[in-house]
């Protein structure tokens, strides 16, 4: 199942011009087979998509452009919230050695929560 986690950091100017190339060819019939297209059809004005407009957008356009689902890539993120990365991803690189299918959320390094008990305590049982 595809599911939206959140958005990467904004790109240049440049990367955005030539991400328009370079995905291009990815466009070409994305809605056919893609898991979102019912959300994006009639059914768009009934149900919030992850990642739609909310109270932080602050009307940005947050338009939404399909795309076959062939391409992977590597982010780096603060922490996860459930299934849904926490603040803005930032875009690494391309993935080309993986497929879309092996992407799972097993395979994020998780670091486990400091006990904060123990670190601010002062070790007696008072405290």
């Amino acid at each position: 199942m595809l599911q939206h986690v959140g958005v990467t950091s904004s790109f240049t100017l440049a990367m955005r011009e030539q991400l328009v190339k370079e995905l291009a060819p990815l466009r070409r019939d994305a809605m056919r087979e893609h898991p979102w297209r019912e959300w994006a059809g009639a059914a768009a004005g009934s149900s919030r998509m992850p990642g739609a407009h909310s109270r932080w957008s602050a009307g940005k356009d947050l338009s939404w452009e399909p795309l076959r689902i062939e391409r992977v890539c590597e982010v780096k993120y603060d922490h996860m919230q459930g299934d849904r990365f926490r603040h803005a991803a930032i875009f690494l690189r391309w993935r080309a050695d993986k497929q879309p299918r092996d992407c799972r959320y097993d395979q994020l390094a998780v670091t486990r929560p400091y006990e904060l008990e123990r670190i601010f305590s002062s070790g007696s049982s008072a405290s």
